[in-house]
């Protein structure tokens, strides 16, 4: 599962699809930070990008820069490298995330990362229906405690930060034993996001028209 090159003059990290999101984060010189929260969750690296991420406030997949990955027809395809017949034209990085397995899993994922003076972490009892998403980076809820992280200037964290209020959260939190069958969309939950909330299991969302014309494709 390893860190197979990290630039931090370029801001980019490439993995294999089967790392840690944790093992990213220790991986990192201070100052630099991924498209994710310090949480680890199923699947790791693959996974994150299959769900099409988590906690983030912002467009994840403009965080991707580039995936290889095997297609359900046992091709591997690397996406915006190799022209695959009937789908020239689609941007086959944004596409993968968030696919939900549908086209295939990641085997080498390239990472923009984004710079940070100071970072925090901070939660409080609550749920995040409740509260207005702001800037912060990453907003997630679990088990009825709502997490805000944010990273910047020591400015701009404080005053992200400062309306919420919370308690510092110093270690990371791994979650993977809330989802002992898998890491699913659904109503409920013991996790939630600004997207979905996250239950145990492997369903999957209705599959647009497009995405079946892509997997048929590859």
């Amino acid at each position: 599962m390893p860190i197979l090159k990290l630039s931090a003059a370029d801001q980019t990290l490439v993995a294999s699809g089967d790392t840690d999101l944790l093992e990213i984060y220790e991986s990192l010189p201070a100052g630099l930070y991924p498209p994710f929260p310090p949480v680890e969750l199923p699947g790791g690296l693959n996974g994150l990008l299959i769900r099409g991420g988590f906690a983030q406030n912002f467009f994840f997949a403009g965080e991707i820069l580039g995936v290889t990955f095997q297609a359900p027809s046992g091709r591997t395809i690397k996406a915006g490298g190799q022209v695959v017949k009937n789908v020239q034209g689609y941007d086959l990085t944004r596409l993968f995330v968030g696919s939900f397995g549908l086209l295939g899993v990641a085997q080498e994922v390239t990472l923009r990362l984004r710079p940070g003076l100071a970072a925090r972490h901070v939660s409080r009892p609550g749920a995040m229906a409740n509260l207005s998403p702001g800037r912060a980076r990453f907003i997630w809820e679990v088990e009825g405690r709502t997490h805000l992280m944010h990273f910047g200037h020591a400015r701009e964290v404080a005053a992200v930060l400062a309306e919420f209020g919370g308690e510092e959260v110093s270690a990371p939190l791994d979650l993977r034993s809330l989802f002992a069958a898998g890491m699913s969309p659904g109503d409920g939950g013991p996790v939630r996001d600004l997207r979905f909330g996250w239950l145990s299991g492997l369903a999957q969302p209705d599959v647009p028209p497009l995405f079946q014309k892509v997997a048929a494709a590859l």
